[in-house]
C-alpha cells in the first residue's frame, strides 16, 4: 500500500471514528435509566424499555467497532495495515475501503470460518 493510501485509508479510519463517537453519545443520552411514570401506561413503559435494550446493544456494537478501528490505526504506525497476519499477502483495497479494520484478507476469513 503506498503512502498515499495509506493517508488515505488514515483519514477515513478518524472519520468513521469520530462518526462513531459522535453517535455514542447520543445512545448514551438515550440510554438513561428509565423512571418508573405515573404517565407512563404499562405498555409504553415496556416499549421504552424494549427501545433501550436495542439502543445499548448498538452503542456496543459502536464502542466495539471504535477499538477495531483504533487498533487500525495502530497497524498503520506500526507498518502492518494492509497485510493479512495469516497469509501474509496484502488484504484488497476494495476490502479495506469497506472494512478499514479488516485484519485478514478474504480468502483467510472465509478458510477461519469453515467455508
Amino acid at each position: 500500500m503506498t503512502g498515499l493510501a495509506l493517508e488515505t485509508q488514515r483519514k477515513l479510519i478518524l472519520t468513521l471514528i469520530a462518526s462513531l463517537r459522535d453517535t455514542d453519545e447520543y445512545l448514551t443520552e438515550q440510554t438513561q435509566v428509565i423512571a418508573p411514570s405515573v404517565s407512563l401506561g404499562r405498555v409504553t413503559r415496556m416499549e421504552a424499555l424494549g427501545e433501550k435494550a436495542v439502543q445499548e446493544h448498538v452503542q456496543r456494537l459502536n464502542q466495539k467497532r471504535i477499538i477495531r478501528l483504533e487498533h487500525a490505526l495502530d497497524r498503520i504506525e506500526a507498518g502492518t495495515y494492509g497485510f493479512c497476519p495469516v497469509c501474509n499477502e496484502e488484504i484488497s483495497a476494495e476490502r479495506l475501503s469497506s472494512v478499514p479494520e479488516a485484519v485478514m484478507c478474504v480468502r483467510c476469513l472465509e478458510q477461519r470460518a469453515g467455508n
